[in-house]
């Protein structure tokens, strides 16, 4: 028995990424009811929100689906509080360390799932008693760390003893495969289900993952200790710029705020923040989120079936 599967109760081994303003509760419900384990992601959300939204999960499914918690959010003590109210079945978390909210999350019934981007905290929060870490590389969209998913997923699973699930560069059945063959119990996959059918995100945001090529994403922000992977756009060019010439912090906010919400609810590609993956060249279609996750692990089998013996 895969461990995933049976900590999560989910068909397939798989978590679909907690991407702010993109992952709410009917993208959620469709990759529940494909199999897979949906997120609601919180992001800068109050609380109010987010149980309004893991109630609008439980009216379309009733298979497990889980809340993705940022720990720097204001309002992370009254979110913890909602999702111990509501017994949702399992969190992750970024940017941060939950355990002190581990005690009571785990009375609830709540299953914890930090997301890593190295070693040192993943053996951190293993000993807070989290029940599997998520090794993101640096290939993921969005808010990232410095080493790639190939490099941290082997040595995050050589270092715990809980099970590990890797993130970053998979969007398709070779990704799934290469995933388990460096250790990981199951996956993580963002990019590619927000060109899910179910998926709220404007059109035109997934008009520009489903056109991007392999080096048409770019990492922005590292001059402020913040490195975001984004598809480059005007926006991407104008904070260039002000890495270039040591803008201050203030400055970058400034231009940044609201952009996530202008590129995926108003469909602004010219100045809104357009997270994705390094993998969007491999992702050219919108599908259903159920379709997505069957080609995923179809894919993985015939991939592993095809692989024979390695020569000496």
């Amino acid at each position: 028995m895969n461990r995933i599967k049976e900590l999560l109760g989910t068909r397939y081994p798989i978590i679909q990424g907690g991407m702010a303003w993109v992952a709410e509760h009917r993208l959620a419900a469709a990759v529940s009811e494909g199999g897979g384990l949906g997120l609601i992601a919180a992001g800068g959300a109050d609380a109010a929100w987010v149980r309004g939204q893991i109630r609008g999960a439980r009216a379309l499914t009733d298979k497990p689906f889980g809340v993705n918690v940022m720990l720097l959010n204001p309002a992370v003590d009254e979110i913890m509080q909602v999702i111990i109210e509501e017994r949702v079945p399992v969190i992750t978390t970024g940017a941060g360390n939950p355990g002190k909210y581990i005690p009571a999350l785990k009375e609830a019934g709540t299953k914890v799932i930090p997301v890593v981007a190295n070693v040192a905290l993943a053996i951190r929060l293993e000993r807070t008693g989290v029940d599997a870490v998520i090794a993101e590389g640096l290939e993921s969209g969005g808010h990232i760390g410095e080493m790639t998913t190939m490099a941290l997923v082997p040595q995050v699973v050589d270092a715990l003893k809980i099970p590990v699930i890797a993130a970053g560069g998979i969007a398709d059945g070779r990704g799934v495969a290469a995933a388990f063959l460096l250790g990981a119990e199951g996956i993580q996959v963002g990019t590619r289900f927000v060109v899910a059918a179910e998926c709220q995100a404007s059109q035109a945001y997934k008009e520009k993952i489903i056109g991007a090529g392999d080096s048409d994403t770019v990492v922005t922000g590292r001059a402020t200790g913040h490195p975001v992977r984004v598809i480059k756009n005007k926006l991407t060019r104008e904070v260039q710029m002000l890495e270039k010439n040591g803008s201050d912090l203030e400055t970058y906010e400034n231009l940044l705020a609201g952009s996530l919400r202008n590129a995926v609810v108003d469909g602004d590609v010219d100045r809104g923040s357009l997270m994705s993956g390094q993998i969007a060249g491999l992702v050219n279609r919108i599908q259903p989120a159920a379709e997505i996750i069957r080609e995923l692990f179809d894919g993985a089998r015939e991939t592993l079936a095809s692989v024979g013996e390695i020569d000496d």
